[in-house]
């Protein structure tokens, strides 16, 4: 069911960008694709099932791979080095785009991964 439906979307503006926010639960970021296209960003996820011992699944309501995407105002425009991705822990995708710049596919980074900021977060 939920596969059928596409994900939802806040876009929201600041200044000088435009922050699209997704809900992304049970995703890791290896696991998303963000791509820009048409002043148009869309999002595929694909995540997985945990299988539980002695249960099968009767219905499958959540979905494994799903999608989304938010229309852009004329002014926003996605650069390599501009736009960002970033999965929060709690399961939502943030996509940062700034209002100027061109380009057609955005990196995703995972909060707590250390190649965002080339040092691993230290909760300790």
């Amino acid at each position: 069911m939920q596969e059928r439906r596409p994900l939802s979307s806040d876009l929201l503006e600041s200044e000088d960008a435009y922050l699209v926010v997704f809900d992304a639960p049970g995703v890791s970021g290896e696991d998303v694709d963000v791509t820009f296209l048409d002043r148009t960003v869309e999002v595929r996820l694909d995540r997985f099932r945990d299988f539980y011992d002695g249960f099968e699944v009767v219905f499958p309501g959540r979905g494994l791979t799903l999608s989304g995407s938010a229309e852009l105002p004329a002014d926003a425009d996605v650069t390599p080095h501009g736009a960002n991705a970033t999965l929060t822990r709690n399961g939502t995708l943030q996509v940062e785009i700034p209002k100027d710049g061109a380009a057609e596919s955005v990196a995703v980074v995972e909060e707590g991964d250390p190649d965002a900021d080339g040092e691993a977060d230290d909760d300790s």
